[in-house]
């Protein structure tokens, strides 16, 4: 029997990672699959990516556990310009463009796909370490059904702040909980305000692209979030005032003292 955690930098699966090693449980590798923008860059945030690759890697490699990066074929850019190839946009030369919010196709074909092919290749017998915490009940249920997964975190009862503690004692939070609850694309249709204010004010040409992005002609999905039809340039919009509006009242403020 092997053991294998799916790991994708946050508190939880890190802190499976770290139980598993304070606590001698068997991990014969741990499994990363990380999303690309397009064949150069990564769909990960600079410092996440950075915090992935040249801090968590060589700790768990000096720990004896082996790390393997997977990715998928297909990068964010291959499926945002890919023309459909049935139905009724068939053939009219309009291109896929950004993709549906809520169970976002880019997680599902460049991110979980890549540890579905993986995991069904493996030639071995495997246990998957996954990371949800006992206080995620829905979650966990769906693991009952499954022979061959285990949190670690359900074993050793562990909530989510109890892994969010743990990983912080190890000084293995990922630079994420800075600013934002959970992790994420730079280009997700479902990250909140603060991620996208961090992106804005730290990653200008990240920003910058996907504002471009909604200027290319014959998107089907034209708008950065299309369910609920908000533009990357509608939130331009919202912190340009917001910022504007900041501004007026500190120089009000300093006006007063």
């Amino acid at each position: 029997m092997k053991y294998i955690a799916s790991w994708s930098g946050g508190k939880d699966s890190t802190a499976s990672i770290i139980l598993a090693h304070e606590h001698g449980e068997p991990l014969d590798l741990i499994i990363f699959s990380e999303v690309m923008f397009d064949e150069n860059i990564s769909g990960e945030l600079p410092e996440h990516i950075d915090f992935i690759k040249n801090k968590c890697i060589p700790l768990f490699e000096s720990w004896g556990y082996e790390t393997k990066v997977l990715h998928s074929d297909l990068t964010y850019m291959d499926i945002f310009f890919r023309q459909p190839t049935r139905g009724k946009r068939f053939g009219t030369g309009m291109i896929t463009g950004f993709p549906m919010s809520g169970r976002c196709q880019i997680n599902r074909s460049v991110k979980v796909l890549p540890i579905k092919r993986f995991l069904k290749s493996f030639e071995e017998e495997f246990t998957q370490y996954i990371g949800i915490a006992v206080d995620e009940p829905v979650r966990l249920d769906r693991i009952v059904k499954s022979t061959n997964q285990i949190s670690l975190l359900q074993k050793y009862r562990y909530t989510e702040q109890m892994a969010f503690d743990l990983c912080k004692k190890y000084d293995l939070l990922s630079p994420i909980y800075d600013f934002a609850p959970r992790g994420g694309c730079w280009f997700c249709p479902n990250a909140r305000d603060c991620e996208l204010r961090h992106l804005r004010n730290n990653h200008r040409k990240y920003w910058n692209t996907l504002l471009w992005l909604e200027t290319q002609p014959n998107l089907i999905g034209d708008k950065w979030n299309t369910l609920t039809q908000t533009s990357i340039h509608d939130k331009e919009t919202q912190f340009m005032w917001e910022d504007a509006q900041m501004s007026i009242f500190e120089y009000i403020k300093g006006e007063g003292q």
